[in-house]
């Protein structure tokens, strides 16, 4: 019987920090935050067991500095550490020193992260395994002729994209060959500051492709079963905006096919843990090869919510030494589910950041609804991160439900302070093509040219403000009714403000 994990450290912020601690708690697993110098009053940190300041607010400084999260699993005695995604979860490197220090790192092995992680050598393992891969070329060295030549060859559009890291970096699409030499170096250059490589490749760009995704769950002992698709067709610059499963357009037949994929490079590569393999899916159903994603993804929980699987819970086992709990026939899709990353930012001003205090911070509930959220009322949204306040995943018992639900719940938000991306994620619900289910990875750019978004929550805003002053107005007066010798008669804060109002105009007149 393999040794249970007692106590375990979550090398993490924000609303994965709080899933993960409340993963342990219901496996009665003692849990350690760290936080740097912002997050000191941050949500995750009030409901962990225990916490450890590790850092200055810049992630370089704290999420990211090795050495002092190593050195907090060795204070606190943790036998673990769950990483969550992003930060140091795709690591390779601080992987093999949590198992240099006799550390548990909740994740796959250091060198599978290591060759999946580089995407050159992924492709490689993906054709090995009997993959289909988009036909695509290396560029080796800086020999410019040799790169023109083979994007030739591929045929334009063509996609570069960095060899190491993603989320969109490194990353551009060209359409004309008089476009290759800029575009070569613009992404290069870009990879090799966001990741340190400026190795790039390119392949043929697909027109208006799905991208879906298989998750995937493997044990120490050879075992490995895929828990079915999310759609994340809905990309902003490469990054995911909504996710639902299953896919409106995977058949039974294409469902299995992907999912056998997708266990053929994990058996191929010795994958350990939770992970997902990533394809572009053509408008024919033909399907090819991405990426490998070696660790929990920020959309898991619609495969929760139609699988009934704690992924949580299942890595922290695998983790343990223990094998898988299910076989593939355990695994059935039951309803349907959507994911909306509700982030702080301005939707009509480019999705820029906007960072403040939440001054007002409702969440939706009612049948059907989970929100993944790192933050609670009056908590401050610092510049330093992601800029993610909540994930709202419902359930429906079929899609056009999950759709209803969705959209229901998105209005029961009220949030004041700062801008937030509810009213954009309701416009696209409302897309007469969303509800269809006509999804690509080009949806956005399609149905709002030049990112005008029509924002549907006006009057959300305007009911939240007003539920913000009646919190602020009722504060108020508890504290009138509380001060002085108990005999004074209240007075109505609101006749108050209309005398200051009043004095102020006289003020301004004389």
């Amino acid at each position: 019987m393999p040794d249970k994990i007692k106590k375990i450290l979550i090398a993490n912020r924000g609303e994965i920090a709080v899933r993960i601690i409340r993963g342990c708690r219901d496996l009665g697993i003692t849990s350690v935050a760290v936080f740097s110098d912002c997050d000191r009053a941050a949500y995750h940190v009030r409901l962990a067991d225990e916490a450890f300041h590790i850092g200055a607010s810049p992630s370089s400084e704290s999420y990211l500095n090795q050495d002092k999260i190593i050195d907090a699993a060795r204070r606190s005695g943790a036998e673990a550490i769950h990483p969550g995604y992003g930060f140091l979860a795709e690591n390779a490197v601080f992987a093999q020193r949590c198992a240099d220090e006799g550390i548990i790192f909740i994740g796959p092995r250091p060198e599978t992260i290591s060759l999946l992680g580089d995407k050159l050598q992924a492709r490689a393992a993906a054709l090995e395994a009997g993959l289909p891969v988009v036909p695509g070329e290396t560029i080796e060295g800086d020999d410019l002729e040799t790169a023109i030549s083979k994007a030739d060859k591929v045929g334009y559009p063509i996609l570069i994209k960095a060899a190491a890291g993603g989320g969109g970096k490194g990353m551009r699409v060209v359409h004309r060959a008089d476009e290759f030499e800029n575009s070569l170096q613009r992404a290069s250059s870009e990879a090799r500051s966001a990741f340190g490589d400026g190795r790039v490749y390119i392949e043929k760009y697909l027109e208006r492709p799905r991208h879906i995704e298989i998750q995937i769950l493997c044990d120490q002992h050879g075992n490995a079963i895929h828990l079915n698709e999310r759609e994340c067709s809905i990309q902003r610059r490469h990054q995911k905006v909504i996710e639902e499963s299953p896919s409106p357009v995977v058949t039974p037949e294409l469902r299995q096919r992907m999912g056998e994929a997708a266990v053929n490079i994990a058996l191929k590569t010795g994958y350990v843990g939770a992970g997902t393999v990533e394809f572009m899916v053509a408008q024919d159903l033909s399907f090819y090869f991405l990426e490998v994603n070696t660790r929990l993804q920020v959309e898991h929980p619609v495969t929760e919510m139609v699988t009934g699987v704690d992924l949580v819970r299942e890595q922290i086992a695998v983790a343990e030494g223990t094998q898988l709990r299910y076989t593939q026939e355990d695994i059935k899709l039951d309803g349907h589910a959507i994911e909306c990353r509700i982030y702080a930012e301005d939707p009509q001003n480019g999705f820029a950041p906007s960072t403040g205090r939440l001054q007002h911070y409702r969440i939706p509930a009612g049948p059907g609804v989970r929100v993944d959220s790192g933050v609670v009322i009056y908590n401050e949204i610092p510049i330093y991160y992601d800029p993610m306040i909540a994930k709202l995943v419902v359930w429906g018992s079929d899609r056009a439900e999950a759709i209803a639900r969705t959209r229901r719940a998105l209005q029961e938000y009220r949030v004041s302070g700062l801008k937030t991306t509810i009213g954009f994620h309701l416009a696209v619900l409302a897309s007469e093509r969303f509800v269809k289910g006509d999804l690509s990875t080009s949806f956005l750019t399609e149905e709002y040219p030049d990112n005008k978004y029509e924002i549907l929550d006006d009057d959300i805003l305007r009911s939240a403000a007003i539920a913000a002053a009646l919190d602020k107005f009722t504060h108020e007066r508890k504290i009138a009714l509380n001060s002085g010798d108990g005999n004074r008669r209240a007075v109505s804060l609101w006749r108050n403000h209309h005398r200051r109002d009043r004095l102020r105009k006289f003020e301004r007149e004389s």
